[in-house]
């Protein structure tokens, strides 16, 4: 009797002790990006979103997802441990699109506690001269 009572108490320790954790959180460096003026020669444009892990526990990107096929998401696939840093690569190709301004965005899916943060990327392309 007193191991049952041994055992569940233990239990009862372990869960509080690993609720008592705070969850992996992210938070990011900036949430948008402006690559001002580019020519339409050059149409391919990318920045760098820089995050952190707040969090205790690690945290992972289960998606980054844009809004439109013309804007491409590279990030980090491995956990990222409490206290690290990760980062999101965004590539534009404004081959084949109008000049002119835009504005896209990248829904980043976590585990943390906040799960959905949206990115944005801005800018415009200038009509390319023509000969």
């Amino acid at each position: 009797m007193k191991k049952i009572l041994l055992m569940t108490m233990m239990l009862l320790g372990c869960i509080t002790m690993a609720m008592a954790q705070k969850p992996a959180e992210i938070k990011f460096d900036k949430l948008t990006h402006n690559f001002g003026k580019f020519s339409e020669k050059e149409p391919v444009v990318s920045c760098t979103f820089t995050f952190t892990n707040v969090g205790e526990k690690p945290l992972v990107i289960n998606q980054a997802v844009p809004s439109c096929g013309c804007t491409v998401p590279e990030y980090t696939k491995t956990p990222v441990p409490a206290g690290e840093k990760g980062e999101i690569k965004i590539t534009y190709n404004g081959t084949g699109k109008f000049p002119g301004h835009f504005k896209k965005s990248i829904t980043v899916r976590t585990n943390g506690v906040v799960e959905m943060v949206r990115l944005y990327i801005e800018g415009d392309m200038e009509e390319a001269a023509k000969p």
